[in-house]
């Protein structure tokens, strides 16, 4: 039998690293960098999912030319950036034809 009783609750605060008990300067600085890479992997991923609709493609179409499986393109259309590394949706834009540039700030 599965215990699920609830034994203890702490109550967020926004910051999940301030939850966990960062300093409050290096929780800021971490949810940011945190954010900032999920809008990255959201830029890539609105990048393939763009080329798959102008080249009016299938999902599995698109697997096949990115090499990969058609779930891997389900969860880049569905914006799943917990699946996927910076570095393998950069992969997939250059596959793409496009090209990726970083810039620092």
């Amino acid at each position: 039998m599965i215990d699920t009783q609830i034994r203890h609750t702490t109550e967020a605060n926004g910051n999940v690293f301030a939850d966990l008990g960062f300093a409050p300067q290096e929780a800021q600085q971490l949810k940011s960098a945190s954010e900032q890479l999920i809008m990255n992997k959201l830029v890539l991923m609105n990048a393939v999912s763009e080329w798959i609709k102008e080249n009016h493609l299938k999902q599995a179409e698109a697997a096949s030319i990115l090499g990969v499986s058609r779930p891997r393109i389900s969860d880049i259309v569905n914006h799943k950036t917990d699946k996927f590394t910076l570095d393998a949706l950069v992969s997939f834009v250059s596959k793409t034809g496009r090209s990726v540039q970083v810039s620092l700030v």
